[in-house]
């Protein structure tokens, strides 16, 4: 077995009973006073979500993502199965299994919402098998949610051919997956979301509703190009931000303005700036390190300044935003 797959939290069980042993587990927490579902209703599943640890995750990167899956199912009940891959020199032949659930409060003091995770430890000689168990795995009629972290290959990840069809989203991250992973063709190409964009929506909505504040044409009027620089570690951020903006202006009609992105080690997360060859002037600096911004325009009007609050999403909320908008 993998040092990831013992490393997280859950009991072991035969992967031919997952479900009974599911069933088991609650009968016995119940039976030791634990906190249970007291039907089916209790948890409330909504999707199937399946996260795949790739073969360059870490044991404390394990533990991270699956704390962040434990607080989305909190948010979203569901059904989560952990894919997590032996590494290729292994000897072993056989899939293992974890099963572990918790139940939490709702909105109300009678509200309890439960979820359930199914951790499938595998070697490379079982792959071909491992989608097939996955199916047995998963809540039947619910839309199924497919997220690889830190895969090393997009190639290999497309051989995945179950997840990949029939999940109503695939999420990456740009930030950590190979520079392909974006472009490759991906068998519905279409329901593939980065994450690194939906982390990015307070920022987005920041600029956004400060400049919905001008009309279109004085903002892109003289407009030259546009200078964006950011940090090394908001590099995939940075990226991402920069073709938004490049795609809003364009919808004011700017046409195909260019936008520059520079890298630096110093100073503030992001700063913002848009090069006109008249006198009006936008420019915005967000820190992330400290949580705020700072906006400074004047588009013929008057100069305006306005301090903001500057984040990210969180990798929960970042999931959800990714599924579900």
């Amino acid at each position: 077995m993998s040092e990831i797959f013992n490393a997280l939290p859950g009991i072991e069980v035969p992967v031919s009973s997952i479900k009974h042993s599911l069933t088991r587990m609650w009968d016995d927490t119940a039976a030791a006073g634990g906190n249970a579902p007291a039907n089916d209703d209790s948890k409330a599943t909504q999707v199937n979500f399946v996260v795949q640890l790739g073969l360059q995750t870490t044991v404390a990167d394990a533990l991270e993502q699956f704390q962040t899956a434990v607080r989305f199912s909190r948010r979203y009940p569901c059904r989560v199965v952990v894919l997590c891959p032996m590494p290729d020199e292994t000897q072993e032949t056989e899939i293992h299994a974890k099963i572990y659930g918790e139940c939490h409060l709702g909105k109300s003091k009678g509200d309890t919402r439960c979820c359930e995770f199914v951790m499938l430890n595998y070697p490379f000689s079982a792959r071909p098998y491992v989608e097939d168990q996955v199916s047995i795995c998963l809540s039947t009629d619910l839309p199924l949610y497919y997220w690889p972290h830190r895969f090393i290959s997009s190639a290999r990840i497309s051989q995945f051919r179950y997840l990949l069809n029939r999940s109503k989203r695939v999420l990456l991250d740009s930030a950590i997956t190979p520079a392909d992973s974006l472009t490759f063709p991906w068998p519905k190409p279409e329901v593939v979301r980065d994450l690194a964009f939906a982390r990015l929506l307070p920022v987005r909505q920041s600029i956004g509703q400060f400049l919905s504040a001008y009309a279109p044409a004085r903002i892109i009027e003289g407009l030259r190009g546009v200078t964006l620089t950011h940090q090394p570690a908001v590099a995939a951020e940075a990226r991402v931000l920069a073709k938004w903006l490049q795609g809003r202006l364009a919808d004011c009609g700017a046409g195909d303005i260019a936008v520059e992105t520079r890298e630096h080690a110093d100073g503030v997360s992001f700063e913002l700036s848009f090069n006109y060859s008249n006198a009006h002037h936008f420019h915005w600096r967000g820190d992330l390190a400290h949580g705020s911004g700072y906006f400074e325009a004047d588009f013929g009007t008057g100069k305006t300044t306005l301090p903001t609050a500057v984040s990210l999403l969180s990798p929960e909320a970042a999931l959800g935003e990714a599924m579900f908008f």
